[in-house]
Protein backbone atom coordinates (compact mmCIF):
# COMPACT_ATOMS: atom_id res chain seq x y z
CA UNK A 1 0.00 0.00 0.00
CA UNK A 2 1.07 3.17 -0.64
CA UNK A 3 0.08 6.62 1.45
CA UNK A 4 -1.85 7.57 -1.90
CA UNK A 5 -4.30 4.83 -1.05
CA UNK A 6 -4.80 5.86 2.80
CA UNK A 7 -5.40 9.42 1.27
CA UNK A 8 -7.76 8.12 -0.92
CA UNK A 9 -9.87 6.32 1.37
CA UNK A 10 -9.55 9.53 3.98
CA UNK A 11 -10.55 11.81 1.67
CA UNK A 12 -13.77 9.00 0.21
CA UNK A 13 -14.60 9.41 3.98
CA UNK A 14 -14.47 13.30 4.03
CA UNK A 15 -12.79 15.86 1.95
CA UNK A 16 -10.32 17.51 3.75
CA UNK A 17 -7.54 20.32 3.74
CA UNK A 18 -3.95 18.92 4.08
CA UNK A 19 -3.83 19.91 7.58
CA UNK A 20 -7.24 18.14 8.29
CA UNK A 21 -5.85 14.93 6.50
CA UNK A 22 -2.87 15.40 8.97
CA UNK A 23 -4.90 15.83 12.06
CA UNK A 24 -6.77 12.67 10.95
CA UNK A 25 -3.60 10.64 10.66
CA UNK A 26 -3.07 11.71 14.15
CA UNK A 27 -6.57 10.64 15.49
CA UNK A 28 -7.25 7.26 13.39
CA UNK A 29 -5.47 6.24 9.79
CA UNK A 30 -2.15 6.94 11.30
CA UNK A 31 -2.70 4.06 14.03
CA UNK A 32 -2.05 1.65 11.46
CA UNK A 33 -0.40 3.86 8.42
CA UNK A 34 2.14 6.74 9.37
CA UNK A 35 2.49 9.67 7.43
CA UNK A 36 4.59 13.18 8.31
CA UNK A 37 2.42 16.20 7.75
CA UNK A 38 5.17 16.89 4.82
CA UNK A 39 4.46 13.83 3.28
CA UNK A 40 0.83 13.98 3.30
CA UNK A 41 1.34 17.29 1.34
CA UNK A 42 3.89 16.16 -0.85
CA UNK A 43 1.97 13.08 -1.96
CA UNK A 44 -1.09 15.13 -2.26
CA UNK A 45 0.16 17.26 -4.49
CA UNK A 46 1.51 14.59 -6.85
CA UNK A 47 -2.25 13.19 -6.68
CA UNK A 48 -3.81 16.11 -8.01
CA UNK A 49 -1.00 16.57 -10.71
CA UNK A 50 -1.85 13.11 -12.04
CA UNK A 51 -5.51 13.69 -11.67
CA UNK A 52 -6.21 11.44 -8.32
CA UNK A 53 -7.56 14.30 -6.73
CA UNK A 54 -9.10 17.79 -7.02
CA UNK A 55 -8.82 21.06 -5.26
CA UNK A 56 -10.81 23.90 -4.40
CA UNK A 57 -9.65 27.12 -2.21
CA UNK A 58 -12.16 27.98 0.55
CA UNK A 59 -12.03 31.65 1.97
CA UNK A 60 -11.41 31.86 5.42
CA UNK A 61 -12.44 35.14 7.56
CA UNK A 62 -9.24 36.68 8.99
CA UNK A 63 -7.09 33.83 7.78
CA UNK A 64 -5.43 32.38 4.59
CA UNK A 65 -7.41 30.74 2.00
CA UNK A 66 -7.19 26.69 2.38
CA UNK A 67 -7.27 24.21 -0.10
CA UNK A 68 -9.51 21.94 0.23
CA UNK A 69 -9.02 18.59 -1.89
CA UNK A 70 -11.54 15.49 -2.66
CA UNK A 71 -11.37 12.05 -4.61
CA UNK A 72 -11.97 12.77 -8.45
CA UNK A 73 -13.58 10.07 -10.66
CA UNK A 74 -9.90 8.11 -11.70
CA UNK A 75 -8.80 8.57 -7.91
CA UNK A 76 -12.15 6.37 -7.81
CA UNK A 77 -10.86 4.14 -10.25
CA UNK A 78 -7.50 4.10 -8.65
CA UNK A 79 -8.68 2.96 -5.55
CA UNK A 80 -11.10 0.51 -6.66
CA UNK A 81 -8.16 -0.93 -8.27
CA UNK A 82 -6.25 -0.92 -5.43
CA UNK A 83 -9.30 -2.59 -2.98
CA UNK A 84 -9.47 -5.04 -6.00
CA UNK A 85 -5.92 -6.21 -6.13
CA UNK A 86 -4.31 -8.80 -3.04
CA UNK A 87 -2.22 -7.65 0.14
CA UNK A 88 0.35 -9.72 0.77
CA UNK A 89 0.24 -11.21 4.04
CA UNK A 90 1.84 -8.80 6.58
CA UNK A 91 4.89 -10.24 7.97
CA UNK A 92 5.54 -9.57 12.12
CA UNK A 93 8.63 -7.54 12.17
CA UNK A 94 9.33 -6.48 15.98
CA UNK A 95 12.76 -4.76 17.34
CA UNK A 96 11.55 -5.15 20.95
CA UNK A 97 10.16 -9.05 20.22
CA UNK A 98 14.39 -9.39 19.40
CA UNK A 99 15.52 -7.89 22.61
CA UNK A 100 13.18 -10.46 24.14
CA UNK A 101 15.03 -12.98 22.99
CA UNK A 102 18.38 -11.43 22.96
CA UNK A 103 17.57 -10.24 26.51
CA UNK A 104 20.12 -12.88 27.49
CA UNK A 105 23.31 -11.53 25.91
CA UNK A 106 23.38 -8.45 27.32
CA UNK A 107 21.38 -5.71 30.03
CA UNK A 108 18.54 -7.52 30.73
CA UNK A 109 17.57 -4.73 33.06
CA UNK A 110 17.13 -2.36 30.15
CA UNK A 111 15.33 -4.50 28.50
CA UNK A 112 12.91 -4.95 31.25
CA UNK A 113 12.44 -0.98 31.73
CA UNK A 114 11.78 -0.89 27.57
CA UNK A 115 9.61 -3.77 27.90
CA UNK A 116 7.51 -1.38 30.70
CA UNK A 117 7.56 1.66 28.54
CA UNK A 118 6.14 -0.22 25.59
CA UNK A 119 3.54 -1.58 28.41
CA UNK A 120 2.82 1.59 29.37
CA UNK A 121 2.08 3.32 25.67
CA UNK A 122 0.30 -0.16 24.64
CA UNK A 123 -2.21 0.68 27.80
CA UNK A 124 -2.60 3.95 26.53
CA UNK A 125 -3.42 3.05 23.02
CA UNK A 126 -5.87 0.45 24.66
CA UNK A 127 -7.51 3.13 26.91
CA UNK A 128 -8.02 5.58 23.83
CA UNK A 129 -9.35 2.78 21.16
CA UNK A 130 -11.69 1.40 23.93
CA UNK A 131 -12.82 4.81 24.56
CA UNK A 132 -13.51 5.05 20.99
CA UNK A 133 -15.08 2.26 20.44
CA UNK A 134 -17.46 3.55 23.75
CA UNK A 135 -18.39 6.81 22.04
CA UNK A 136 -18.85 6.04 18.41
CA UNK A 137 -20.21 2.40 18.86
CA UNK A 138 -22.66 2.09 21.65
CA UNK A 139 -24.52 -0.76 19.62
CA UNK A 140 -22.24 -2.16 16.65
CA UNK A 141 -24.83 -5.23 16.05
CA UNK A 142 -26.91 -2.67 13.73
CA UNK A 143 -23.96 -1.38 11.65
CA UNK A 144 -23.30 -2.32 7.91
CA UNK A 145 -21.46 -0.39 5.20
CA UNK A 146 -18.63 2.44 5.72
CA UNK A 147 -19.32 2.30 9.43
CA UNK A 148 -19.12 -1.23 9.78
CA UNK A 149 -15.76 -1.05 8.24
CA UNK A 150 -14.55 1.79 10.51
CA UNK A 151 -16.01 -0.67 14.29
CA UNK A 152 -13.96 -3.82 12.83
CA UNK A 153 -11.24 -2.32 11.78
CA UNK A 154 -10.84 0.02 15.51
CA UNK A 155 -11.66 -3.75 16.82
CA UNK A 156 -8.38 -5.04 15.68
CA UNK A 157 -6.81 -1.87 16.81
CA UNK A 158 -8.23 -3.17 20.00
CA UNK A 159 -7.61 -6.85 19.67
CA UNK A 160 -3.82 -5.97 18.98
CA UNK A 161 -3.60 -3.69 21.75
CA UNK A 162 -4.67 -6.44 23.91
CA UNK A 163 -2.11 -9.16 22.51
CA UNK A 164 0.86 -6.66 23.31
CA UNK A 165 -0.51 -5.45 26.69
CA UNK A 166 -0.91 -9.77 27.99
CA UNK A 167 2.22 -10.36 25.92
CA UNK A 168 4.22 -7.66 27.58
CA UNK A 169 2.22 -8.57 31.03
CA UNK A 170 3.90 -12.20 30.47
CA UNK A 171 7.21 -11.15 29.72
CA UNK A 172 7.40 -8.97 32.28
CA UNK A 173 5.83 -11.87 35.29
CA UNK A 174 8.25 -14.89 33.87
CA UNK A 175 10.92 -12.43 35.13
CA UNK A 176 9.08 -11.40 38.12
CA UNK A 177 9.38 -8.10 37.25
CA UNK A 178 7.11 -5.26 38.13
CA UNK A 179 5.04 -3.60 35.64
CA UNK A 180 5.09 0.19 36.54
CA UNK A 181 7.67 2.34 35.17
CA UNK A 182 10.57 3.54 37.54
CA UNK A 183 13.57 5.50 36.12
CA UNK A 184 15.92 4.62 33.30
CA UNK A 185 17.23 0.61 35.09
CA UNK A 186 15.50 1.05 38.15
CA UNK A 187 13.14 -1.67 39.50
CA UNK A 188 14.25 -4.09 37.40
Amino acid sequence: MALEHALLVSLSERPGSGLELSRRFERSIGFFWSATHQQIYRVLRRMEDDGWVCSSTVGQHGRPDRRVYSVSRAGRHQLEAWLATSAPMEQFRSEIAVKLRGASYGDRAAVLAEVREHLADHHTRLAHYEQLAARDFQDPTGLDGRNLDVYLVLRGGIRLEQFWVEWLTEYLDAHGAPHHIDGPHEGA
